[in-house]
C-alpha cells in the first residue's frame, strides 16, 4: 500500500507537471505555429536533452540509484553523505567541461543532429544561437537529476516529481511575456524561449537543493584537483561508472533513433521537426504518468531489496509495477491509435496552428 501510495503521489503532481507542459506546447504552439524557427527551437532543445539522458534522468540515474541505495542499507547515513559529495564532484567537473564544449561546437552538434536545416540559412542560424545558450541546461538538470536520486532514496518523491513544473511555468512566461517582448526589441521572439529554458532549469536546482539541505545532504562538489582525484578514485564512483556502461548502451540506441528521425525531418518542409515533436508531447503524457512514476518509486525499492538479498519482495514489487504499468498503458495507447485527430485539434488548434499542421501532427 505504502508503494501504491508513493506512486500516485509521483503520477499526481508528474500529472500536474504534464498538464503544464501541454499548456506550454500549445502556447509556443499558437504564439509561433510550426515553421523554421520553431524546428529552430526543438533542435536546439533536443541536444541538451539529449546529454541530460547520459547525465541526468538516463543512464546516470540508473547507475546512481542503485549504488546509492545499497550504501545506505549497508552503511548507513555517513558513508551516504560522503558518495554524494564524491559523486557530484565528479559530475561538477565533467559537466563544467561539456557544457565550455558544447557551447563551443554549437554549430557541429547542430549540423550532426540537423543538417538539413542549411536548406534555410536563417532557420540554422538561430538553432546555433539557441544551442549555445541553452547547453548549460545540461549541467543544471544533471545535478537536478543527482539530488532526485538522493531524494528518491530517501522516500522524498513529492519535490522532484514537482519541480518539472518550475520550467513549464517559465517557458509559459517567455512564450506569453518574452516573446512580444523581444518582438518590440528587434530580437527574434523565438530567442525568449531559450532564456525560459535557463532560468526553469536554475528554478529546478535551487528547490532540490533547499530539499536536500534539510536532510544534511545537499552535494558539496570539491573544485581542488586532489579532491577530484580522491573522488574520481573512489569505490563508490567506479561502481557507478561500470553501471552507467551497459545503460549508455541502452540511452543510446534509443536516442540514435530520434537523431534519425530528426535529421530525415531536417530535410522536408519546413516545420517537420515541429510536427514529430507536438505529436511527441502527446506519448509522452502517458509515459510520464505510468512508466517514469512507476520507476521514481520502485527503482530505490528494487535496490535496497537487492542490496539486502530480499528476493521475494524484489520480484513482488516488479511484478505489481509491470502489471500496473501494462493495465494502464493499453488504454492509452489505443486512445492515441485510434483518435489522434480530436485529440490533436482540441489541444493545439489554435492561433498560428493552421489545419494544415493539426493534419501532419
Amino acid at each position: 500500500m505504502s508503494l501504491l501510495k508513493s506512486a500516485s503521489v509521483v503520477s499526481l503532481l508528474t500529472l500536474l507537471s504534464r498538464i503544464t507542459g501541454l499548456v506550454r506546447e500549445l502556447l509556443i504552439a499558437s504564439t509561433f505555429g510550426a515553421s523554421s524557427m520553431t524546428d529552430a527551437f526543438n533542435v536546439a532543445f533536443r541536444i541538451p536533452n539529449l546529454f541530460r539522458r547520459f547525465f541526468g534522468e538516463g543512464a546516470f540515474s540508473q547507475a546512481f540509484v542503485p549504488v546509492l541505495a545499497a550504501t545506505k542499507t549497508q552503511q548507513g547515513d555517513a558513508a551516504t553523505r560522503v558518495l554524494v559529495d564524491r559523486v557530484a564532484t565528479v559530475l561538477a567537473w565533467t559537466l563544467l567541461l561539456l557544457s565550455v564544449a558544447g557551447v563551443l561546437g554549437a554549430g557541429g552538434l547542430v549540423w550532426v543532429m540537423a543538417s538539413g536545416m542549411q536548406q534555410d540559412p536563417r532557420g540554422y542560424a538561430a538553432a546555433v544561437v539557441l544551442t549555445r545558450w541553452m547547453f548549460p541546461y545540461i549541467a543544471f538538470m544533471s545535478l537536478v537529476a543527482l539530488g532526485a536520486g538522493v531524494l528518491n532514496t530517501y522516500k522524498r518523491f513529492a519535490v522532484p516529481a514537482a519541480t518539472p513544473v518550475l520550467l513549464n511555468i517559465c517557458m509559459i512566461l517567455a512564450a506569453w511575456l518574452g516573446a512580444p517582448w523581444f518582438k518590440t526589441l528587434g530580437l527574434e521572439p523565438i530567442y525568449a524561449l531559450a532564456g525560459g529554458v535557463l532560468l526553469g532549469g536554475v528554478l529546478q536546482l535551487a528547490v532540490q537543493w533547499l530539499a536536500l539541505k534539510r536532510l544534511g545532504l545537499h552535494p558539496r562538489p570539491a573544485w581542488r584537483w586532489p579532491d577530484l582525484k580522491q573522488a574520481w578514485t573512489d569505490a563508490g564512483t567506479r561502481n557507478i561508472l561500470k553501471l552507467m556502461g551497459p545503460a549508455l548502451l541502452g540511452v543510446g540506441v534509443a536516442h540514435l533513433s530520434m537523431i534519425i528521425n530528426t535529421q530525415i525531418a531536417s530535410y522536408l518542409a519546413p516545420g517537420s521537426v515541429s510536427w514529430i515533436t507536438y505529436a511527441d508531447r502527446l506519448m509522452e503524457f502517458p509515459t510520464a504518468l505510468l512508466g517514469v512514476a512507476m520507476g521514481v518509486v520502485l527503482m530505490p525499492q528494487l535496490a535496497m531489496a537487492r542490496a539486502s538479498g530480499d528476493t521475494a519482495r524484489y520480484s513482488a514489487m516488479l511484478d505489481w509495477g509491470l502489471r500496473l504499468v501494462v493495465l494502464l498503458a493499453v488504454p492509452c495507447a489505443l486512445a492515441l491509435l485510434v483518435f489522434p485527430k480530436p485529440l490533436v485539434a482540441v489541444l493545439y488548434h489554435y492561433g498560428a496552428m493552421t489545419d494544415f499542421d493539426v493534419q501532419q501532427v
